[in-house]
């Protein structure tokens, strides 16, 4: 599908030679956002809302050392040849989410076992903000222009992005060429998974732990199928997308926490509190 690119000015302001880009703020406003909403929820349950905030000020640093780590590890071929610095140049794009999941969720465990606080506990609480974050955070990828799908088919635009707003179907617009916005769908299903993390939480008052291992699941799912269409993955080895396997595992992984954990008594306070039954 031929279109004439007019893309958006990634640059959101420009102070002389600083420029702050949209990217950054946006990533920044699902970070502050989430943050807002994991406080409210800490305090609802009698916890300081400082636990909270401590853990993300831990988590972010930890979070951009692990995506960067993640993703040069599987493109060390890009980067075994060059400048040594090349690895830290992080403001030449380069991260992966599923590395600051890991950072963060390694961070998070490391700080509740110190402050003798429960991780099930404070990751069923940042479970709805993770999510959400992620879902505005795709914004930052549309204004850059990245993580988008192959080329869209004239049946496929007319049947289904001729409805979108304008300035999506502009901005996927790239050197002549409508594209999959990859970072939309992604985006809609994580919005879908906030929802359905806060009716479940507070409608269903689930087990310990099962919320943020609800969100794994929802998350990887969605994550699974959207990586299928994106041009950029990273692979690790043949035609195995690395998010895809990852995505794969998790779902696993979760199904068997969350078995494993009702089967031994590892789950047996509710999200409230309360013993269960």
């Amino acid at each position: 599908m031929m279109c004439t690119p007019e893309p958006l000015n990634p640059v959101f302001l420009q102070f002389g030679p600083l420029s702050i880009y949209w990217y950054g703020l946006i990533i920044a406003t699902g970070a502050f956002l989430g943050l807002w909403i994991a406080t409210r929820e800490t305090e609802r349950l009698g916890l300081k809302k400082d636990y909270m905030v401590d853990i993300v000020v831990f988590a972010i640093p930890a979070a951009i050392v692990c995506a960067r780590l993640y993703y040069v590890i599987f493109e060390w071929d890009r980067y075994a040849g060059g400048p040594w610095w090349k690895v830290f140049a992080v403001w030449e794009g380069g991260i992966a989410i599923h590395g600051a999941l890991i950072g963060s969720v390694l961070t998070a465990y490391i700080y509740t076992k110190i402050k003798g606080l429960s991780f099930w506990m404070m990751a069923d609480i940042a479970a709805p903000s993770i999510i959400l974050g992620q879902a505005i955070g795709r914004w930052g990828n549309f204004m850059n222009q990245e993580a988008h799908g192959g080329p869209v088919s004239e049946s496929f635009y007319n049947n289904f992005m001729q409805y979108l707003p304008g300035f999506i179907n502009q901005q996927m617009c790239i050197d002549g060429t409508v594209y999959h916005p990859t970072f939309l769908y992604e985006s809609v299903w994580n919005i879908i998974g906030f929802i359905l993390l806060l009716v479940l939480r507070h409608k269903f008052n689930p087990r310990r732990g099962e919320v943020f291992l609800s969100y794994v699941i929802w998350y990887s799912v969605g994550r699974f199928f959207v990586e299928g269409m994106r041009t950029d993955s990273l692979y690790l080895f043949g035609e195995i997308r690395t998010a895809q396997f990852i995505s794969i595992v998790l779902v696993v992984g979760a199904v068997i926490a969350i078995i494993y954990r009702r089967k031994n008594g590892m789950a047996n306070k509710y999200y409230n509190g309360k013993k269960v039954k």
